[in-house]
């Protein structure tokens, strides 16, 4: 099986190189991935392989029927890249850097379509190896709330799906480590919107007005004694926007503050909700202020079934050997292959990209951000190889 994969892998791996770098060239915003979702459909097309179009807006969802007759297995198992790019403008000297004006693959989505379709064509021509269905999902709006799984979930993407796995870029980890993490893996993200409102007025009569400003900076403090960044047991929550739209002598009428909430466990989840809106409420009345409080739901926490990423991490050491799996920590940044974990037992995985030797070691959502395209290579190979096992 590693022999077939591998000789497939090498005959399709430019072919997935150009994909990479042309859709690296042309990224799209989140929702917006017209011309990227016209590529996934030529490619699939050109391998014969059949598709649904428009999922979501521009989702598409292609599947592949395995032919061998000697298993019992009829799993559905999903495969699952996103597509979408990032609002920063590139700063690189690659010749195939983004020609779209502050739109920039900067997360590693361009690679993830293009490895997919990559495992697309090597799974397609090794339909003898396999019994049950494939079902490749190219993602829309990963990276912009509500996120495009959770949309494509309600459009029934994941009706009669057994398993899911998706494989993410990851600059941490040299190119050709992969790392795994078993439970939950990412946090939960909420965005906190936190309005103090009261009477403005001048700074030297403080009988004529209150001071929203005193208020939402006790709020800020409060909430930072509850939930101290050092201990994020509880959860995490940071505010990055305090605006006093005041000047030297006036005092505004409004503030606002803007933050993000972060945890593992729904309870603490609620918890923490709860505990924003009772603090805000209490510390702005008692400044004779009003606080407005709306917290955004944004991504649930993504958990890694047990049993399943213990498989695909033992097949990835088979693949790669014992010194190429790595165990990850926990992570407080979120993704929406979450709605997907809630659903049906899941793997969430890390493909290492980093190469310092060739320059290649900056972090995602950044403006210099690049993998080292051999990680592609892996990431084809062992992606088909968890697929063949598990199936």
């Amino acid at each position: 099986m590693k022999q077939l994969i591998k000789a497939k892998s090498d005959e399709y791996f430019d072919e997935v190189v150009a994909i990479r770098r042309q859709l690296h060239q042309h990224p799209e915003l989140s929702f917006c991935e017209k011309d990227t979702a016209e590529l996934v459909k030529r490619v699939l097309a050109s391998k014969n392989i059949d598709y649904q179009e428009n999922v979501a807006g521009t989702g598409v969802v292609a599947t592949i029927k395995g032919n061998c007759q000697l298993s019992t297995v009829n799993y559905q198992l999903a495969l699952r890249a996103d597509m979408d790019a990032l609002p920063i403008q590139e700063q690189s000297d690659l010749p195939f850097r983004s020609v779209n004006e502050g739109v920039m693959h900067a997360c590693g989505h361009d690679a993830h379509t293009a490895m997919l379709l990559g495992v697309a064509m090597i799974l397609n021509d090794l339909r003898d190896q396999f019994s049950g269905t494939v079902k490749l999902i190219f993602q829309p709006g990963e990276e912009k709330l509500p996120g495009g799984a959770s949309l494509m979930i309600k459009e029934g993407v994941l009706d009669g799906v057994d398993l899911i796995i998706a494989q993410h870029v990851y600059p941490d980890l040299p190119c050709g480590e992969v790392g795994f993490h078993v439970g939950p893996y990412m946090a939960s993200s909420d965005e906190v919107n936190i309005t103090v409102k009261g009477r403005g007025g001048h700074a030297a009569k403080p009988a004529e007005r209150d001071n929203c400003l005193l208020a939402a900076a006790k709020i800020v403090s409060e909430l930072s004694k509850l939930y101290p960044e050092k201990d994020k047991s509880n959860g995490l929550l940071t505010f990055g926007s305090f605006v006093a739209d005041g000047t030297y002598n006036v005092v505004p009428s409004y503030v606002t503050l803007k933050g993000t909430m972060r945890t593992f466990d729904e309870d603490k989840r609620k918890l923490l909700k709860d505990n924003i809106l009772k603090v805000s409420n209490k510390v702005a009345a008692e400044f004779g202020c009003k606080a407005e409080v709306f917290i955004e739901q944004g991504y649930p926490s993504l958990k890694n079934d047990e049993k399943l990423t213990g498989k695909c991490a033992a097949f990835a050491k088979e693949y790669l050997g014992d010194s190429k799996v790595k165990n990850l920590p926990q992570l407080m940044t979120s993704e929406d292959f979450a709605w997907y974990s809630q659903k049906v037992p899941a793997c969430f995985y890390r493909l290492g990209t980093a190469n310092p030797s060739k320059g290649i070691d900056s972090k995602q959502h950044t403006a210099t951000f690049n993998i080292d395209e051999e990680s592609m290579k892996i990431g084809m190979e062992l992606m088909s190889y968890l697929t063949l096992n598990l199936l």
